[in-house]
């Protein structure tokens, strides 16, 4: 066990991306994924949020106007991920996803949650995620969790919302 474990009511407050083009941003974070902007500093960052909450997300240019993503092998964020409260509202996003003409790069079965992945215009990566009841979470023998990666039924998730 460890000495000092962070507190488990502990979670990931809100991302903030730098993005080359604000504008572009915004209508994917607000117009494809439903976002409300709850802020904005100008021309020059957004602020992001879902059900009232002040920020989920934060857009800049502050340092990356204009600028390209980063190269494939650098290192750097690998994905956002949003937990959404249920499998029916995932369901509805990757129908609006479907309409929207998004394209998903994958969608994932991992035992303990259900994945949707795709892009941002900058090209950074997206999770739209459920979780599954703790319950149903897959563990061996001892308990221990045993998460896996499986193809997801998208037509079976369709269905859900």
């Amino acid at each position: 066990m460890l000495e000092n474990p962070i507190d488990p009511g502990t979670m990931v407050g809100h991302v903030h991306l730098k993005v080359s083009d604000l504008e572009r941003a915004i209508e994917f974070y607000r117009g494809v994924l439903g976002f409300e902007v709850t802020q904005r500093i100008g021309d020059t960052a957004a602020f992001l949020g879902a059900g009232g909450y002040h920020h989920q997300i934060g857009l800049n240019t502050w340092e990356s106007k204009g600028g390209d993503p980063p190269p494939l092998g650098a290192t750097g964020l690998y994905h956002t991920a949003f937990l959404y409260p249920s499998r029916a509202a995932l369901g509805k996003a990757l129908r609006h996803l479907v309409d929207s003409g998004i394209q998903l790069e994958g969608a994932a079965d991992h035992g303990v949650s259900e994945a949707l992945y795709l892009r941002d215009p900058d090209g950074n990566g997206v999770e739209l995620y459920c979780d599954r009841p703790r319950e149903d979470w897959p563990r061996d023998e001892n308990g221990d969790l045993q998460m896996y990666t499986r193809a997801l039924d998208i037509e079976e998730l369709l269905e859900a919302n």
